[in-house]
């Protein structure tokens, strides 16, 4: 039995799924009760929200209802967040108010029609992770400022009125509208407010009851209830037939003026579709609850609103978005997929056509009060407080004062400047001192060293005397050439010893030349600095031919042989990492071992675990097996060094955790898959009998499929090597002290598997017992550090897996 490469097996067919299970045909559409009721829970709150934006933007109030439920529908079922919701946003009301004010309503229709082109285009050409690079400064400010904006104008409605043309006009006529204030309007807008904030701090078990209707639909139930029994005379929806309803025009006016204007409502529609997308990923990876939730496929949601925008407009619709607050309801009335957002729109269609005399009987007032509520809440808060930390809060005012001011694409244009302009202070701004101790001088350089930092490093530099030591420490992560020339040559000239230092005072070795001697110029790579000892790699250059393979004395690529390599690895690692570890591992050698968990792993070369879990000296307790394999007790035959580990981790050292790694492309999977029952017997085939309980795992009809960030294995290499990380752990729990421990509470079992070509490593959800579930394994977000962290979420029921899928599996385990 041999381990075959990954090249040796691309002949292998992929496995497929039938479209159909023998028992017949699959349901296409199936609705969970949970996406039932998030999308009744959504649409309540979606009801109101959107006729106020339709009110707070001038445009007609049907307008609002169409956005909502083209929406909710099209964006729902081609975009690539399954648990967004859609609709008319509060983001955009500025720009479309101003569109409308312009250019008439049927031009405004035309203008989102070539804005949601332009996103279908932006959408193919894969820029949408590119928006995301905007400052959360400006980002947070133009959302502020767009919040002031809709505040200003809506506060003339609620006190009678009728808003001005611009944020100025609203705020220079607001004491004239003090002076002639409506009694019922504000009556009716006060009572919508404090429904609005007071329903969901509403105590006790009645409280708990009446908070399932969303404060929204409360706030206006609420108000036209009282206005209705009150007989109050006051401005109402006046929703006209659908067959007066008016559809996109020819635009009409300046084509420069028209471009702008598309490209104002594609930039802030996808910035905050995609801002909202990400905000769902995060909203929906906090809930305990539920099925995991693929995260969103950012091009596919940018498409998603792109079409629907063009439906939207086109059918004489508001500009669509993703929308936060429907989204962040969605998730929490506990949705599993697409399906409530896609109900949502259904319901605000039937709403549309069958509730027109209700929504009738809705006071303006109340409409403006509830619109108003969500413009001051848009100057959130949090986003001031996280702006202030990073020390960004002159990026956010400038942006919020200049949307106010003059406009949004103005204003986010003013912001975007702004931020460069304090990226380039921060960058530039580097602080130079010099103090005098009893070992010499101690020059600190505080921020980037860049050219426009040269003359002020000289000249610190120049002040201290030939005769005397110095230690200059960097406090920065950038220096660029000039900076370096000129630490070089002062250097060189100074009589007395120089020691560069980072913050820490660990010492900076030189940089290696890049030409010299096989000992110092081979493989020593920029690219791979964080790990300078590491030095069989290849960092995008091609290896010499004849360079695979070679072995003892054979030559190897740099010119010298594998052993003169390895001595010149121990030599480096003795002049550049030692001396930053000595004191640790001295500290080690002192108190003994004390690792957090125990890894065990695949022997294969391409694991590089301190690599891939960011771990040091004393972190990790590894065992390394061909095939990550833990025998069974009892099963050992001899070889008990599994089980000896396993036993001094959990009994001696007291691990906290035990992770199984597997990995891509296995040779030692590979093999299990190829053996066959006439191989003669082997060391490497005895030692791969304690795989066959994986290879039976994968051919069971009691367990479904595993999967990999909630897709399919890519053949059935990769499905062994994920069933086989899941069987090892069902192994562990065999273990008389690993199931003591587990009892106790004292120890977690964490499954992991890294993909070789991809560089990322997958933790396994739900691993506190064993399940007949679908095994996932979730994608670790660079946030996570790609370490071992433990699991993610509980698992999710899956389908039984169809006899055809498994034809594979079960030809292997009969081979072997």
């Amino acid at each position: 039995m041999t381990l075959t490469s990954p090249a040796r097996t691309t002949n292998r067919p992929r496995v497929q799924r039938p479209h159909s299970p023998p028992d017949g045909p699959r349901r296409r559409f199936r609705i969970a009760g949970a996406d039932l009721s998030a999308s009744v829970a959504v649409f309540l709150i979606a009801l109101p929200l959107s006729l106020g934006i339709a009110l707070a933007t001038g445009a007609p109030l049907q307008a609002g209802l169409v956005a909502a439920a083209v929406g909710g529908i099209v964006a729902g079922r081609l975009g690539g967040s399954p648990l967004q919701v859609s609709g008319p946003a509060a983001g955009l009301t500025v720009v479309t108010a101003e569109l409308i004010q312009r250019y008439g309503w049927r031009t405004t229709c035309a203008v989102t029609v070539l804005a949601g082109l332009a996103q279908l285009g932006l959408a193919a050409l894969r820029v949408a992770r590119s928006a995301l690079a905007v400052s959360p400064a400006v980002v947070h400010g133009m959302l502020a400022g767009i919040g002031v904006t809709i505040a200003l104008a809506q506060l003339h409605v609620v006190l009678g009125g009728s808003p001005q043309s611009s944020a100025v006009a609203n705020a220079r006529g607001l004491p004239a509208q003090l002076a002639h204030v409506s009694g019922p309007a504000l009556a009716i807008s006060a009572l919508t407010v404090a429904v609005l904030l007071l329903w969901p701090r509403l105590p006790g078990r009645v409280g708990r009851l009446v908070r399932k209707v969303p404060a929204a639909l409360a706030a206006v139930a609420g108000a036209t209830a009282v206005a209705a029994l009150a007989g109050l005379r006051l401005p109402r929806v006046d929703l006209p037939s659908w067959s007066s309803h008016a559809l996109v025009g020819l635009p009409e006016g300046p084509l420069l003026g028209l471009v702008a204007a598309a490209l104002t409502v594609t930039l802030v529609g996808s910035v905050e579709s995609l801002l909202s997308a990400v905000a769902v990923d995060k909203l929906a990876a906090a809930r305990r609850a539920g099925p995991p939730v693929p995260r969103s496929r950012l091009d596919r949601e940018l498409a998603g609103q792109g079409a629907a925008n063009v439906l939207s407009g086109a059918l004489g619709g508001l500009p669509v978005t993703g929308v936060a607050v429907r989204s962040a309801a969605n998730i929490s009335a506990g949705a599993t997929g697409r399906n409530s957002a896609i109900l949502h729109g259904v319901w605000v269609i039937l709403a549309a056509l069958f509730l027109v005399p209700v929504l009738d009987l809705i006071p303006l007032a109340s409409l403006a009060a509830l619109v108003t509520v969500v413009g001051v809440q848009m100057v959130s808060i949090t986003h001031l407080r996280s702006v202030r930390r990073n020390r960004e809060m002159l990026v956010y005012v400038a942006t919020l004062t200049a949307v106010v001011l003059t406009g949004v694409l103005e204003g986010v244009v003013i912001g975007v400047a702004v931020a460069v302009a304090v990226a380039l202070h921060r960058l530039t701004r580097t602080r130079i001192t010099i103090e005098e101790t009893d070992e010499g001088h101690h020059v600190r350089a505080r921020g980037q060293l860049t050219f426009l930092a040269v003359p002020r490093l000289s000249r610190v530099l120049h002040q201290i005397p030939q005769d005397s030591p110095c230690v200059v420490e960097l406090d920065g992560s950038f220096m660029d050439h000039a900076a370096y020339e000129a630490l070089r040559d002062w250097q060189a000239s100074h009589d007395a010893a120089v020691r560069l230092t980072g913050p820490a005072g660990h010492r900076i070795t030189r940089p290696t030349p890049a030409s010299g001697s096989a000992a110092h110029g081979a493989g020593r790579h920029a690219c791979c600095r964080p790990w300078t000892p590491w030095r069989n790699h290849q960092c995008g250059e091609q290896r010499p031919s004849g360079a695979e393979g070679t072995e003892g004395g054979g030559e190897e690529p740099g010119g010298g042989t594998v052993g003169h390599r390895l001595a010149s690895g121990i030599g480096a690692f003795q002049r550049d990492t030692a001396p930053l570890v000595r004191e640790e591992l001295a500290r080690l050698a002192r108190e003994g071992q004390r690792p957090s968990q125990l890894f065990l792993t695949c022997a294969d070369s391409r694991l590089v675990t301190s690599m891939i879990t960011s771990s040091g000296p004393g972190d990790l307790f590894t065992v390394r097996n061909v095939g990550n394999l833990v025998p069974l007790p009892g099963e050992e035959s001899g070889d008990d060094s599994v089980a000896a580990a396993i036993e001094y981790a959990v009994e001696v050292l007291r691990v906290e955790s035990i992770t199984v790694c597997g990995h891509s492309g296995c040779g030692a999977m590979q093999a299990l898959l190829n053996s066959g029952p006439d191989e003669p017997p082997s060391p490497l085939r005895r030692w791969l009998r304690h795989g066959l309980p994986s290879l039976e795992r994968m051919a069971s009809r009691r367990h479904a499929w595993a999967r990999i960030s909630g897709r399919l294995p890519a053949d059935a290499v990769e499905q062994l090597c994920l069933t086989n990380v899941v069987q090892q752990l069902e192994h562990l729990r065999a273990y008389e002290s690993v199931a003591r421990r587990l009892a106790e509470g004292t120890l977690t079992l964490h499954g992991m598997y890294f993909h070789v070509g991809e560089a990322q490593a997958y933790l396994l959800a739900g691993t506190d017992e064993v399940h007949s579930y679908d095994d996932v394994f979730n994608h670790v977000p660079p946030a996570a550090g790609g370490t071992a962290a433990g699991p993610t979420s509980g698992p999710t029921p899956g389908p039984a897996a169809e006899p055809e899928d498994r034809a594979w599996g079960r030809q292997a385990a009969r081979a072997s």
